[in-house]
């Protein structure tokens, strides 16, 4: 291990290296567009041994990452907003195929209206496609989570595609230190990949993805919703293993700062739930009790992970990048639903903001926290939701 200094998406093309890729199809959108350009690079230089497909759409790239999973390979690319939705029908065929593809999501705005930075929208509406999703905070958190990524969608108990979003621009393009792995130190952690089913061999020709008739149909999903809630307990081991291996640990789906005795626990998504920890820290110092849970895993929800911790505090400020248009913030609403059978139900305030890359500062944080203390003092939830910091 040795640690290197690099942008978001660099390292990423550094995590293909590490996990022995053998395929990797791209297309070039901001700001995921360094992603295969760094592959492309290291293909070239020898450094990158598998397979880099230069196709002409999203939709192609992700259906050229079936093709090669399908045959046994392991498949890689990235992608960002109106590339990741124009993959769409590719997204529920590789999830329904049972392909463990991993892609980083560069998490942007979508159009129109469009900027090109940092928006949740994206990965959010690809919510229910039986992708796996994780949100990281820091570049280090991105390089080795790909990893871990192959590992955890590659295990039978699993099969299924996992997505990576990272912050457009605050990581994407930031330049940060992280503890880079030789392939050969990887391979103690991730052997190759040995498909436990078929796979596409013109020596063995096998059918697949075919119509499945009515009396049928249900039992297969039903088989993705499985094996989607399963990989809860199987990332845990997953990242108990990468511990024990390497010494990283990002927190497992609910990364808890803080939160053994908090009254108010603040979520978010992404690289501004590392940032909330500052304001954490100082409300901490002004007397409040406070946590800071950062929802690593969206997909499958952590259900009883939001469990325990609603279990003993007074509330939950959720924030969200992005919005369910008509019913608020994606996460909050999940938190709620998790919660609504449970004996001890906490008051969970919903806070829309930083949409279009929008900075989301410490002291707007603390005032977002110190919000939902008020709403628990007076006991009056207030509005479904709460938009931050909107221009009159």
């Amino acid at each position: 291990m040795k640690t290197e200094l690099m942008s978001a998406n660099y390292a990423a093309a550094r995590a293909i290296v590490s996990s022995r890729v053998e395929v990797v199809a791209a297309y070039p959108i901001t700001p995921a567009t360094t992603v295969p350009e760094q592959v492309a690079l290291l293909n070239e230089e020898g450094i990158f041994k598998g397979q880099f497909i230069r196709v002409e759409s999203e939709h192609s790239a992700m259906f050229a990452c079936i093709g090669a999973s399908s045959t046994g390979a392991r498949a890689f690319t990235a992608t960002s907003s109106n590339g990741l939705l124009l993959m769409d029908e590719a997204l529920h065929w590789a999830a329904a195929a049972r392909l463990p593809i991993v892609l980083n999501n560069v998490n942007r705005s979508v159009s129109p209206s469009w900027n090109i930075h940092v928006t949740h929208d994206d990965s959010y509406s690809k919510r229910d496609t039986g992708w796996i999703q994780f949100y990281v905070a820091s570049v280090d958190e991105l390089y080795h989570t790909i990893i871990q990524a192959f590992k955890l969608a590659e295990d039978e108990r699993v099969l299924m595609p996992v997505m990576i979003n990272s912050d457009g621009f605050v990581l994407s393009h930031t330049v940060s230190p992280f503890d880079y792995l030789e392939p050969e130190e990887v391979d103690k952690f991730l052997p190759p990949y040995n498909p436990p089913h078929w796979v596409m061999d013109p020596e063995n020709p096998v059918s697949h993805g075919n119509i499945v008739f009515p009396e049928f149909y249900g039992e297969f999903r039903n088989m993705m919703h499985e094996a989607n809630k399963a990989a809860l307990k199987v990332y845990e081991e997953v990242e108990r293993d990468y511990k024990k291996h390497f010494g990283k640990y990002f927190g497992g789906p609910v990364d808890c700062y803080k939160c053994d005795d908090a009254d108010v626990v603040f979520t978010s998504q992404g690289s501004m739930g590392s940032e909330a920890k500052d304001a954490i820290d100082e409300l901490r110092d002004e007397g409040y009790k406070v946590g800071n849970a950062r929802m690593r895993m969206i997909r499958p929800f952590p259900v009883d992970d939001i469990k325990e911790l609603g279990s003993r505090v007074k509330a939950f400020a959720s924030f969200d990048r992005g919005v369910s248009y008509g019913f608020g913030g994606p996460v909050a609403n999940d938190i709620r639903a998790t919660l609504y059978h449970t004996k001890h139900r906490p008051m969970v305030k919903s806070y829309i903001g930083g949409l279009g890359g929008r900075d989301m500062t410490i002291p707007e944080i603390k005032a977002i926290i110190l919000d939902t203390f008020k709403a628990v003092e007076s006991g009056d939830l207030g509005p479904e939701e709460t938009w931050h910091d909107l221009k009159e």
